[in-house]
């Protein structure tokens, strides 16, 4: 597991849960990372895939996948510069 470091931005705190086969509805047996902000990435249907790494998981994203991803960072950018700027001129005044 490597942590915060330069590239990785955080986007919120997933529930993961065990899904149990027979059990809310689940036909097999998995693992679900309940986090909404994902769906601006992956959208519901979509189909990715998952590797295993020292201390979690490598969710790997298609093309159209990564440039919602990019596109989602840019907005979340440009929201914190602006919120930023509205802070500082609140100090400012």
């Amino acid at each position: 597991m490597s942590g915060p470091g330069e590239g990785k931005k955080l986007i919120g705190n997933a529930e993961v849960y065990i899904h149990e086969k027979g059990k809310s509805n689940a036909r097999i047996t998995h693992v679900d990372i309940e986090l909404p902000e994902l769906n601006d990435i992956i959208k519901p249907g979509e189909a990715t895939y998952v590797e295993g790494k020292e201390g979690g998981v490598f969710i790997g994203l298609k093309r159209e996948m990564i440039q919602r991803a990019e596109s989602s960072l840019s907005r979340a950018t440009l929201k914190k510069l602006q919120v930023s700027r509205a802070e500082k001129k609140i100090k400012n005044n």
